[in-house]
Formats: C-alpha cells, structure tokens, sequence
C-alpha cells in the first residue's frame, strides 16, 4: 500500500477546479475528497525512482471553502493520524469581496524543530502558526513565493551530512547538489515542516525560479555560461534543476486545461516511467531556451496575475543582451495590454527588482556597457570580473530590457480601462521596500509601484544592511550619475524614488485588493515562547490612487 512521502501541496485553484500535488512512496491512485461533494483522482507517475500526483479536483463552488483529504488506492492518508492542525481547506474564489495575496521570496529551510536557526524566524512558518490558531480569521487566498524556493548551492549542515554520505564533497559540485535525487532531499527538507507542509497544503500557491534554485547567478552572461559548460558537473545540476522544478513547482503554476493540453505532461505520464521525456525536455530547455515558457499568467476574478521568468529566457550574447527572449517579450506584451473583459489591479511578478537603488542601477548599466566594449577590451574583461562578483545582473543590467518594460508598464497603466494600480513583485535582494516610478511627459492613470520583499527566511548580513542602505542615499545617487557618464548610458525613460524602506528581516507582504482599491501590509517574523513564531506588522496603508 502506497503512502503519503510529500505534501499534500494545494497549487492552482480557481472559482470551479483545483489541483493538488503530492509524492508518495509508490505507484498508486491517488484522490481528492472535499466535503462538499467536489473531487477528482489521477494515477501517480514516475521520475528518477521517485512517484509523483497531480490530482485535478472539480466540481468546486465559487465563492466557497471545503475541507478535503486524500486518499491513496483508496486509504485515507492525509490528514495525518493525530494531526494538531485544523483540517486542510480549499476555497474556490467568487467574483465578490476582497483578494488576498502574500509574497516574499528566499526561503532557506528552517531547521528541525529545536534546532539552532542562524537566519532566525521563517515568516512562511509564522504565518502558518497565526492561520492554524484562527483558522476562520483573515487568511491569503494566494500565496506567490518569486523564487529561491530551494538553495541548490548554500545547503545546510544536515544537508551536507547526507550528501557526504553519498560522495566526496572535496569534488565538485562540492556541498551544492549534483543531480535529481539530492534534490529532492532539498524539497523534503524545505517542505515536510509540520506548519510549512500543513500551510502549503490550504493556501494556494504560486512559484517561479530564481537563480539559488539552479545556482547563484544563474545566467549572468555568455562568458559565465560558457565556463560553466567547460566544468564536468554542470550539465547535471542544470538538467536535475529543471526537471525537479518542473515536477515540484511548475506542474501546479497550470491550470487543469493547460495540463491536458501539455505534451510533456501527457508523455510523462503515460510512460511507465517518465524519465526520459522529462530529461529529454529538460536539454531542450537548455540547448534552446526560447523553445520553452515558465512564465505564466491567472486571472483572480479582475486582478491579472503575470509571473515572469526573469532567468531562463535571457539572451546573453554581449551585443544583443536582454532579460527576455523576442518569443517570451511579445508573450508579456500580449498578457499585459490585452484587457479583455478588463481588470482592476495588474500584478507583475519577476523574482528580480525591476526599481533597484540608484547607485546598484548605474553601476549595473554602467558595467553592462562595460562588457559590450563601450571603453574598450580592458574594460570589458574588468567588467565581466566585476559583473561575476558584485552579482550586477537584474533588470537594470539588461538596459534596452529595462527601458522596454518601463514603456510596457506605462502603456499598461495608461489610457480607457486602465487598471487602478500596477504592483511590481519582486524579492531576492534580501530586504523589503517600496518605489514608485514617474515617468518624462506621460502621467499614467494607474497607480504604479515596485514592491520587494525578501527574505521570508534567510540570513542578512549587516555588509548587505549597510551597502543598500547607503544605494538608496543622496550621495550614492550622484556617484552613480558618474558610473553613467562613464559608460556613456542613455537617458532613463523612467525615474523613481524610494517610498518607504528598506526594511530588513524575514517578512512577507499582503495586498489586499478589493474593487479597485489596493492596501498593502508588510509584516515581520518574531520569535515567540512556545507556541511559536509571530508575525508584526510594520506597514499596513493604502496603495491605490
């Protein structure tokens, strides 16, 4: 008899479906069960040894929330026996009230319970406590996590111990993982928290990959991948991200639809084992990126969600660098100004700031002409050193890319059926704050803001306190105009100040979007005795015009 290894993960939900993910320790069929009558069932499907079940559950009421349990060839297996948590809920979202979105990114997996934390209280383990306390309170209807879900690189000390058990870590990749198996260690590690797999398990979730999920810097430029490529190990780790990414976090980004009409879905699971589709498509993956979509968009009703994979659809060569591919630009342009029936609030997911500090965006823009030979080939290697060491490789890095989006979000907020706000999500900067941009003789109509939140649980060190805080100063902003005159940088379309922040901590933000109002809410991990960590509100105030 099969068993329950991981999860349940509740993903994708609209007003009528659902889907929810789990692996478990053998082949099985596995079902869904709500209380209210809705349900469904899928038969499990095989990767790397590993079995896996995305059930899509129908039949679900608008508006409404009903428990659930799974069951596996027929036993009842989650919830669990004794379990201290209320039972696991799914609510269908309606056309009325307010929508509730949380997101942070960069979550290092806590340690077991009594363990040493060094990065201090997760925020995602917080929220979990306050939910499973109150669980008819006030609670996300979605939940967005902009990457760095795992950290393929910067394993833990437990995590080091069983990889020495598997081999020398004297070799490459050393403490990082090498292939499939290690990393699903980092899922179970991240994921199978009591009040992080029960939270998982009744808030829906939404991802998308930062570079920690593959490895730091992920896609820097042609030269960093080409030495990549050169190393023994990398083709391995890169293969194994992707596929582990597509099975734990990509799966559940679709919708029931997009799934049956998923080629690679469908081959996988109709294969006794689904390994070799999957690989197979994960070298497509990396031998053509612009074969391959991980960006993606929901629609809440009349809030437009579009996630954006800022790392995998990079065009890298020096001359014609961009964040995104022409395919995966002209697919952003279409989800954005297509308005349909209209919607009320925009939410532009892209796990990097697109409004960074203003010296951290000169010196980017200034080292990206740098490494184009703006100043000539001694500059340019100085730059690509530089670029590797200094981590310059956001939007800001990419500046006919950043230029673009700047006219795309203006374009988006502007003009008849204009949203009442454009929300900018980002994280992996490791603090939290808010800019808003004013653009040279264009006022769009929409309210138009960057909100970054990172961590939900990692370390911050009082270097990278002190460095951003000084990026946002007065001081460095002029030293940055030099950087820009230095690299002969074109004049921005777009300027922006800092709002509020920077804020440093594990934290999470809450939009709370109703009709065309927008209040937003960032609120701090704290230790507390006993029953758990806690969250406390930092922010909480009006977004919308």
């Amino acid at each position: 008899m099969a068993d329950l290894r991981l999860g349940p993960l509740l993903r994708y939900t609209d007003g009528a479906s659902a889907t929810v993910w789990m692996e478990t320790d053998g082949p099985c069929a596995a079902e869904v069960r709500c209380a209210d009558g809705a349900g469904g069932s899928a038969g499990s499907f095989l990767i790397a040894g590993h079995h896996y079940a995305l059930v899509p559950v129908t039949g679900l009421t608008a508006g409404t929330t009903t428990s659930y349990e799974v069951l596996l060839d027929g036993v009842r297996v989650w919830p669990l026996p004794g379990s201290p948590f209320p039972p696991s809920v799914i609510h269908a979202p309606g056309s009325e009230g307010a929508l509730q979105v949380a997101f942070g990114s960069c979550r290092w997996a806590a340690p077991p319970a009594g363990g040493d934390d060094p990065a201090g209280p997760d925020a995602l383990d917080a929220l979990a406590t306050r939910l499973a306390a109150d669980p008819d309170g006030e609670r996300p209807h979605v939940l967005l996590l902009l990457g760095d879900q795992v950290y393929a690189d910067e394993t833990s000390d437990a995590t080091q111990r069983w990889l020495a058990g598997r081999r020398d870590l004297k070799e490459p990749p050393g403490s990082g993982v090498a292939n499939y198996e290690e990393y699903t260690h980092l899922y179970y590690e991240s994921w199978l928290d009591p009040r992080i797999r029960w939270l998982l398990s009744t808030v829906p979730s939404f991802m998308i990959f930062d570079d920690h999920d593959v490895i730091d810097d992920w896609n820097t430029s042609a030269a960093w991948l080409a030495d990549m490529r050169a190393t023994g190990w990398w083709q391995e780790r890169l293969l194994s991200g992707l596929m582990s990414y597509w099975v734990h976090q990509h799966l559940g980004n679709l919708s029931p639809e997009e799934l049956a009409a998923d080629p690679v879905y469908a081959a996988v699971c109709s294969a006794p084992d689904g390994t070799g589709a999957l690989r197979d498509f994960a070298a497509r993956a990396d031998a053509d990126a612009a074969s391959v979509r991980w960006s993606y968009r929901r629609d809440f009703g009349r809030v437009r969600l579009v996630m954006v994979d800022s790392r995998a659809a990079r065009v890298l060569e020096e001359q014609d660098r961009a964040m995104l591919d022409p395919g995966e630009e002209a697919w952003l342009r279409e989800q954005i100004t297509d308005r349909g029936e209209g919607y009320d609030h925009l939410l532009l997911g892209t796990s990097l700031p697109w409004l960074l500090p203003h010296l951290v965006h000169d010196a980017e823009g200034w080292n990206a002409a740098l490494c184009r030979g703006e100043r000539g080939e001694r500059w340019a290697r100085l730059g690509e050193k530089l670029r590797r060491a200094a981590d310059l490789e956001h939007w800001s890095a990419f500046p006919e890319s950043f230029a673009g989006l700047a006219d795309l979000i203006a374009e988006a907020g502007s003009g008849p059926g204009a949203p009442a706000t454009v929300c900018v999500l980002s994280g992996d900067v490791h603090h939290a704050y808010i800019a808003e941009p004013s653009w040279t003789g264009r006022d769009p109509d929409a309210r138009v803001v960057q909100l970054v939140c990172s961590p939900v649980h990692n370390s911050v060190p009082l270097s990278m306190r002190l460095a951003f805080r000084i990026g946002w100063s007065r001081a460095a902003r002029g030293f940055g105009r030099l950087l820009a005159r230095h690299g002969r940088l074109a004049r921005l379309p777009v300027g922006w100040r800092k709002t509020d922040g920077p804020w440093f901590g594990n934290q999470l933000m809450t939009l709370t979007l109703r009709g065309r109002s927008a209040r937003l809410r960032l609120e701090h991990a704290k230790a507390r005795q006993g029953s758990g960590p806690g969250l406390t509100t930092l922010l909480d105030s009006e977004l919308s015009r």
